[in-house]
C-alpha cells in the first residue's frame, strides 16, 4: 500500500514526515529473531477524526482521542462526540508540533495534556475531572521545556504502574543531535522523565529517581540517550516499559526496561543509533541496547511504538508487543521472554500513516492514522 497517495487531508499532514527527519526504516530485519506465524487480526474503522494524534483510556470504559490541532473527543458507539476540550488557539502544528499526548491518572481524577504552545514550547497541563468531565477552571501548567527546533519534540505522556507521570522528550531537533542533548544529563531534552504531578507545586521529584543525588544531572530524568521517543507504553500485565525511539538515518529501535528497573538507562543516542555507533562515535560503557531494531531498505521511516496486547478479543496475540511505522503502516508484533525478542510476526494489516496506538480500559488496541482513521484491532 502506498500511503503517500492519500487524500488532501493526509497530504496536508505530510509536514509531519518531512520535518521529522525521522529515520527511514524497512521490513528488512535480518538481525531479528525468527519469523513466526501471526495471529489473525483485522482492523475495523470505528471513527474518523481530524488528524488524530494520541489517545487514552478514560473513565467508565471510554476512549478519549486527541486531535493534533488541539481538540479532544470521546469515542462512542456512533463515533467521536463533540470536543470536550479545545486548546486549538493555544497550539501550533508546524513541524512535529501540536497536541501530542493525553493521559488520565490511575483514579481518573485528573486529565493531562502534552502539547507545544504558540512559541513551540513543550507543555504539560493538568485538569481536574469530576463525574467523567473536565473542569476547565482547574487548569494548571505542570511542566514546560523550550524546544530549539520544530522536530523531535517527543510529547508522549503515561502514568506508570507506580502512579507517577512519565514524559517523553526528544533531543530538541534538527539532525544528529547538534547540541549533544541525548547524553547531557543537565537538560530534559532526549530523556524520559518521571515526576509526581500532585506531590508539589508545580510537581515533586520521586525520591527514588536515579539522579536525585547527582548535582550534575536533572532530578526529573528517568532514562536518557533518546532521539525522539515518540511513543512509549507500560505492559499492563507485567509493568515493563517499552519505548519506540525514532532513528536518524539507518536504524529504528525499540527499547525495553523491566518493571523492577531502578531507572538511569542510557539508550545510547547520539553516540549510538540502535546497536550501531553513530558517525564513528564510541559506544558508551553503560549503553542499554535495543531489544529490537530494523533498518533502511523498504517503505518505513519512523517507528511508532505501541503496546503489549492484553485484551481478550484476540487470544493468539496476548502478551505480544504490537507496533508499526509511520510510513510503512504495517502492524507487526514481537514475542518476548525475559526482555529478549524470540519472534517477530507481520500481522498482515496496514493502518496507513500510523501515528499512535491507544489501549482501551479492557486492553483492546486502537490504531490512529494521522489522515483521520480511528480503527480497532479485532480478530479476523
Amino acid at each position: 500500500m502506498n500511503v503517500r497517495t492519500r487524500s488532501s487531508a493526509v497530504i496536508g499532514s505530510l509536514c509531519l514526515v518531512v520535518s521529522l527527519a525521522f529515520t527511514t526504516a524497512s521490513a528488512d530485519e535480518s538481525a531479528a529473531p525468527r519469523r513466526e506465524a501471526a495471529a489473525k487480526v483485522a482492523l475495523k474503522q470505528v471513527a474518523t477524526a481530524k488528524n488524530p494524534s494520541a489517545g487514552a483510556a478514560g473513565p467508565g470504559g471510554t476512549v478519549w482521542i486527541a486531535e493534533r490541532a488541539g481538540t479532544v473527543r470521546v469515542l462512542g458507539p456512533q463515533g467521536l462526540g463533540k470536543p470536550v476540550l479545545d486548546i486549538s488557539d493555544e497550539t501550533t502544528t508546524d513541524g512535529e508540533r501540536g497536541l501530542l499526548g493525553v493521559a488520565f491518572d490511575p483514579r481518573f481524577a485528573h486529565f493531562y495534556i502534552s502539547y507545544t504552545d504558540l512559541e513551540g514550547t513543550s507543555t504539560v497541563d493538568e485538569f481536574a475531572v469530576r463525574h467523567g468531565r473536565i473542569r476547565p477552571e482547574t487548569r494548571r501548567t505542570v511542566l514546560t521545556q523550550t524546544q530549539p527546533y520544530a522536530n523531535h519534540n517527543g510529547g508522549d505522556i503515561k502514568f506508570g504502574p507506580d502512579g507517577y507521570l512519565y514524559i517523553a522528550l526528544g533531543d530538541g531537533g534538527a539532525g544528529g543531535d547538534p547540541h549533544g542533548n541525548g547524553q547531557n544529563l543537565d537538560t530534559l531534552l532526549g530523556k524520559l522523565l518521571r515526576i509526581d504531578p500532585r506531590g508539589g507545586k508545580p510537581y515533586a521529584i520521586p525520591a527514588d529517581n536515579p539522579f536525585v543525588d547527582d548535582p550534575n544531572a536533572r532530578d526529573e530524568i528517568w532514562a536518557y540517550g533518546l532521539r525522539n521517543p515518540w511513543r512509549f507504553s507500560f505492559d499492563s500485565g507485567t509493568g515493563d516499559l517499552l519505548i519506540g525511539d525514532v532513528g536518524q538515518s539507518d536504524w529504528e529501535e525499540i527499547d525495553w526496561a523491566p518493571a523492577n528497573s531502578d531507572g538511569g538507562e542510557n539508550y545510547g543516542w547520539s553516540r549510538m543509533e540502535g546497536n550501531h555507533p553513530f558517525r564513528g562515535a564510541t559506544e558508551p560503557a553503560n549503553h542499554v541496547p535495543p531489544v529490537h531494531e530494523y533498518g533502511r531498505g523498504g517503505l518505513g521511516c519512523s517507528v511508532t511504538g505501541g503496546y503489549v496486547y492484553r485484551g481478550r478479543a484476540i487470544p493468539g496475540l496476548r502478551g505480544q508487543y504490537v507496533f508499526s511505522d509511520y510510513c510503512d503502516g504495517t502492524l507487526r508484533a514481537l514475542r518476548m521472554e525475559h526482555g529478549k525478542v524470540t519472534g517477530v510476526s507481520d500481522l498482515g494489516v496496514n493502518g496507513g500513516e500510523v501515528v499512535s496506538f491507544v489501549q482501551g480500559g479492557r486492553g483492546e488496541l486502537y490504531v490512529l492514522d494521522i489522515g483521520g482513521s480511528v480503527a480497532r484491532l479485532d480478530p479476523a
